[in-house]
């Protein structure tokens, strides 16, 4: 099918822009800002909305909890796909991964990699004037878009030798601030497991050695908190255990990088974000679009916030951050073409449109965040394998998941599928109870499923095929449309031809 295109004032022309990498791009505002000032961008890996300072009694995070203090705290963030490398991307971009290209892992066979045409954050922010300086977990690509001006060494699981190697970058005597981007593999599964037993946990990073700079802190498996979500079993409090020692490390680690901005006189005139790139590494939420991986921790210091220690119910995404640091630094987004139906007609208007985000720096300058009130998520890929394309629209009242290839068993990633949580359950067979629906259920999905968010925060009952609930999955069906089109998602064309 050939898609026309209209621009006003132009000739008609074939433009394939939603659908390829090779569309044009505006340019952003280059001139240096001289008011602009410091960044710091800390992103974990796998870190679900657990420390103290989001409710949990037991887990040990004391500089996280002294930092919420000092800045803001939002309860309702979330993750627009709860994988790594897709999700990472969304935050460098501002753009759904469904537009950015990249749709999956970017490391070994998978090869996902953004459309070349992307101008990422760290790329505008240079451009602007800005020092850039990436340390840790990378895993974007091509490196052409994601470009840094530096490149810090160190084991991204190592936060304080990362830290100290960042030291002169953060502490240089310069005209330009910086924008400096950390992200950590915890609490990300690796390591092994604990021993060779049948259902042995996975260490989490965890290791005999400890790491520099790190006092480990321990748990027990009686103390921890076993979410609705998931089965309170042996294995699940076992791995839970180690989740949250690798939790406690990530705490100490944010620590020193504060201890580090402050010595350097850098921590006041800083807009400090932390967060992670989606929720727990556990079936039932990382992969999913289900809240547990997509639910977030995200708490900000604005240098200028008129009062501390604030908590926000506004609705935010990981498609915000880009245009709320921009905004921040005083930065022009750059534009992009936007896809659009009409009449029954399938087109492309050459109009051009910002980033999917918004800019939420009002909030964390004191406003109430009225308007932010919903959310829209975009999964397709986790590794190759894992074709299993979902798309979300989320308010505060209900959340409709439209599992556009429902006809197919859910795929696992590698480590999830290996996971003794799991594994634990999955052995039971189907009619086994992992957390709140069966084992069957969460391999073999209906295509739509709507939760009351209010009244079944646990999505444990799928209201999509009642019949009372047929206006409200309508009107739900819409907005994921509208959302489609305007992010010019290719997969809007398996709504159209059905």
């Amino acid at each position: 099918m050939i898609d026309l295109v209209l621009k006003i004032g132009a000739p008609l022309a074939i433009c394939l822009a939603a659908f390829t990498p090779g569309d044009s791009c505006a340019q952003a505002d280059t001139s240096p800002n001289p008011a602009a000032r410091n960044i710091v961008l800390f992103v974990a890996d796998d870190h679900g909305q657990d420390t103290g300072a989001y409710g949990n009694p037991v887990l040990r995070t004391p500089h996280l909890d002294a930092f919420a203090d000092e800045g803001m705290l939002f309860t309702h963030a979330f993750a627009t796909t709860a994988s790594c490398s897709a999700s990472r991307s969304v935050l460098l971009t501002g753009l759904h991964n469904h537009r950015n290209g990249q749709y999956g892992h970017v490391h070994d066979f998978h090869h996902f990699m953004a459309f070349d045409n992307i101008r990422s954050l760290p790329v505008l922010l240079e451009e602007a004037g800005y020092r850039t300086a990436r340390a840790g977990k990378y895993h974007v690509a091509p490196e052409a878009v994601f470009r840094f001006g530096e490149a810090i060494p160190g084991n991204s699981r190592d936060v304080v030798t990362m830290v100290d190697h960042a030291r002169p970058f953060l502490e240089a005597e310069s005209e330009r601030p910086f924008f400096f981007y950390i992200a950590t593999s915890d609490p990300h599964r690796g390591g092994g497991t604990t021993s060779d037993e049948a259902f042995a946990p996975d260490r989490f990073g965890n290791r005999p050695a400890g790491y520099p700079g790190i006092d480990p802190v321990l748990y027990d498996p009686e103390e921890v908190i076993v979410p609705p979500w998931l089965p309170d079993s042996p294995a699940a409090r076992a791995e839970l255990v180690q989740y949250y020692q690798s939790v406690s490390r990530i705490d100490q680690g944010f620590g020193y990088l504060m201890q580090v901005l402050k010595e350097a006189g850098r921590y006041d005139d800083t807009l400090i974000l932390y967060l992670s790139d989606h929720g727990i590494a556990m079936p039932g939420a990382k992969t999913t679009v289900y809240e547990p991986g997509l639910l977030s921790p995200l708490i900000v210091r604005h240098p200028d916030a008129a009062e501390r220690g604030m908590v926000t119910d506004a609705m935010v995404s990981w498609v915000d951050i880009a245009p709320t640091i921009l905004d921040f630094a005083g930065v022009a987004e750059p534009t992009y073409l936007q896809q659009v139906r009409s009449e029954g007609i399938r087109m492309h208007l050459q109009d051009e449109h910002g980033l999917h985000g918004r800019s939420f720096l009002s909030v964390l300058e004191g406003g109430d965040g009225a308007g932010f009130d919903r959310i829209y998520a975009s999964h397709t890929f986790h590794e190759i394998q894992m074709y299993y394309p979902m798309r979300v629209v989320r308010d505060r009242d209900y959340k409709l998941i439209w599992n556009v290839a429902h006809d197919l068993p859910f795929p696992f990633a590698t480590d999830l599928w290996a996971a003794s949580t799991w594994q634990q359950a999955y052995r039971q067979g189907p009619d086994a109870r992992y957390g709140v629906r069966s084992v069957e259920d969460y391999i073999h999905r209906p295509e739509f499923e709507l939760y009351d968010m209010r009244a079944d925060p646990w999505e444990s009952k799928n209201l999509a095929y009642l019949p009372e609930y047929s206006e409200v999955l309508a009107a739900y069906r819409d907005m994921l449309w509208d959302f489609e089109v305007r992010t010019s998602d290719p997969w809007l064309l398996k709504q159209e031809y059905e």
